[in-house]
């Protein structure tokens, strides 16, 4: 059926496109939160232990409140690790680095994320989709309170 919610075709597509690289970013952060979970160490490792989960399981909705404004755009979400590795500008941690790396490496995670949906905002904007743009005002408000939290860690 055809999908008819007062956004053009073509203005879906860009959004939709713009949402699938803040899905990619939003999971590559997740998996590299959830890991630094099972894996930090050291005299901070209750405080951010219990941190990293918090920010991992806030990252898991986040997905599906993203995939699933993908879908109601009329796009099929990405759901692969191939198909998110082409689309994500974050990349994979490799080894179990040091606690203040760990730290380090998830601000600029926040940072990316807020910067992908930074860029989608202004098609969403123009093309009058009220729910997109709310979708990234929250997420970006998230992503920059996290980063600024973190960032204070390393102070």
């Amino acid at each position: 059926m055809q999908i008819d919610i007062g956004i053009a075709e073509g203005d879906r597509k860009a959004i939709a496109e713009g949402l699938n690289r803040v899905l990619a970013d939003t999971f590559a952060l997740y998996l590299k939160t959830h890991s630094f979970h099972w894996n930090v160490t050291g005299p901070m490792f209750n405080t951010l232990h219990t941190m990293f989960m918090t920010q991992y399981t806030e990252l898991w909705t986040a997905l599906d409140e993203v995939a699933e404004r993908i879908r109601a755009l009329g796009y099929p979400a990405p759901g692969s690790f191939s198909q998110f590795s082409k689309l994500a500008s974050i990349g994979e941690e490799q080894g179990v680095p040091k606690a203040q790396e760990m730290i380090r490496q998830l601000v600029e995670g926040h940072e990316a994320v807020a910067r992908t949906a930074r860029q989608v905002f202004p098609t969403a904007e123009q093309a009058n989709d009220q729910p997109t743009a709310d979708l990234l005002t929250q997420r970006l408000q998230i992503h920059e309170k996290t980063a600024w939290m973190l960032r204070s860690m390393l102070e």
